[in-house]
């Protein structure tokens, strides 16, 4: 009895050690580096499957997220673009070599946890969806902060978040945080109903313009909006053409209409050299000069006047 209870414990122990073996060296104990290096190995020797997806569906039809890939346009059979038409998983996923032997090769993941870093990741990528929209991707923020095309698209679903006006801005402002906070403050552009989305003004992939707007500048991209702000103007005021953030504030303000401060002590930043500009309103409310819109109650045409006496921006 007592031979028969060793030999039990022996053969779990065996069991034990054998589970432990298989499992010592999977391909998360690999170096960033030496993962980088095996799969550049495994595209180099090409050993694709011949029987595609039904290889990998062998093992991986049981998980909802990987089925939810034919739901989506990369699932597509009959559409010659979509990887599924070609090389199938492994278009993006690369070639399986031995990795349904046990599990033990490595493939190409995009998950948040993966090793893999975020360039390696979006060459992936970026070897369909090289068209002239990601033509600045490479100088844009999102790539010189290392963010994967995985960490803001989802592949495997019916539909990207992303790419859905009603959770565009939710999707963006999971990073952006402070961007949230201003676009939920009194008086904002309506991006929290999703009227806008955050892609109306930037690209997110990257553009050759300042905070990757879709527009040469800040004004133009204003201007696509507010055209009755363009001008020209026969009275121009001077920071309204140089740039429209000199006063408001695009994501959202606690004043009204977007301004970054309150009038008058807007206006008093640069109009405060003499005469009644320059009039320090102790309480607000008190006075023409600091009631209602302050300076505005006057100076209504802040943003340029055609007036031929409008010089003042009165009319």
């Amino acid at each position: 009895m007592e031979r028969k209870i060793a030999k039990l414990v022996l053969g779990v122990v065996f069991i034990l050690t054998t589970s432990f073996s298989v499992h010592a060296v999977p391909w998360d104990d690999l170096t960033s580096k030496q993962l980088e290096d095996k799969l550049v190995s495994k595209f180099n020797e090409g050993e694709y499957s011949k029987k595609g997806a039904d290889s990998c569906l062998a093992c991986h039809k049981k998980s909802a997220l990987v089925m939810s890939i034919f739901d989506g346009v990369h699932g597509q059979m009959n559409n010659h673009s979509s990887p599924m038409a070609g090389l199938q998983c492994e278009a993006c996923h690369g070639p399986q070599g031995t990795h349904n032997k046990g599990g033990k090769e490595p493939m190409i993941s995009f998950g948040s946890n993966g090793k893999l870093s975020a360039a390696a990741k979006n060459t992936v990528c970026q070897g369909c969806h090289n068209d002239s929209k990601q033509m600045a991707w490479h100088n844009g923020a999102h790539n010189l902060s290392e963010i994967a095309c995985s960490d803001c698209h989802v592949i495997h679903a019916a539909t990207d978040p992303v790419l859905d006006q009603l959770t565009t801005n939710e999707a963006c402002t999971s990073c952006h945080s402070k961007e949230k906070a201003d676009m939920n403050k009194r008086s904002s552009h309506p991006l929290k109903w999703n009227q806008m989305t955050c892609i109306d003004c930037h690209s997110p992939h990257g553009s050759m313009n300042e905070s990757s707007l879709s527009q040469p500048s800040i004004n133009e991209t204003c201007y696509s909006c507010h055209a009755e702000k363009r001008g020209p103007f026969l009275w121009e005021h001077a920071p309204v053409t140089e740039n429209c953030i000199n006063c408001h504030n695009p994501h959202g303000s606690v004043n009204e209409n977007l301004m970054s401060s309150r009038a008058p002590q807007l206006c008093q930043q640069c109009h405060a050299p003499n005469g009644h500009a320059s009039r320090l309103v102790s309480e607000l409310g008190e006075d023409v000069f600091g009631s209602g819109q302050g300076c505005m109650n006057c100076h209504s045409q802040i943003h340029g006047s055609n007036h031929p006496a409008g010089s003042m921006l009165q009319r």
